[in-house]
């Protein structure tokens, strides 16, 4: 089963969901009602191999804890991931053992095929 982590409010994450072919065998996972577990995230860590890559640094919540002023590290971005959805760089695809962090046109593109 495929897997896509999302936000159900995010109007980027529904715009790209109905774009995608095949849906019937993505599992969704809605982040705000679904947190993320430390399993979930181990295994995005092992197929990105970095905390940082899953990290949104456009999250109002990064801004507003001044974070973009603090010497981040990959327990940094973990502890941060785990502890609010909003830290997740979204949508995140796991399709075929392989990993899609975020919504850049070149990254949706790449999952559509994957799931075509």
């Amino acid at each position: 089963m495929h897997k896509i982590y999302y936000l159900a409010s995010c109007d980027t994450c529904r715009k790209i969901i109905k774009s995608l072919p095949n849906t019937e065998n993505l599992q969704f996972i809605d982040i705000r009602q679904n947190p993320i577990t430390e399993l979930e995230l181990e295994e995005m860590y092992s197929l990105s191999g970095s905390y940082e890559a899953l990290f949104s640094k456009k999250a109002q919540l990064y801004k507003s804890l001044d974070l973009k002023n603090k010497n981040l590290q990959e327990a940094d971005f973990k502890k941060y991931l785990l502890e609010h959805y909003t830290f997740l760089s979204r949508p995140v695809f796991i399709i075929n053992g392989k990993i899609y962090i975020g919504n850049s046109a070149k990254n949706i593109q790449e999952v559509i095929q994957a799931l075509g």
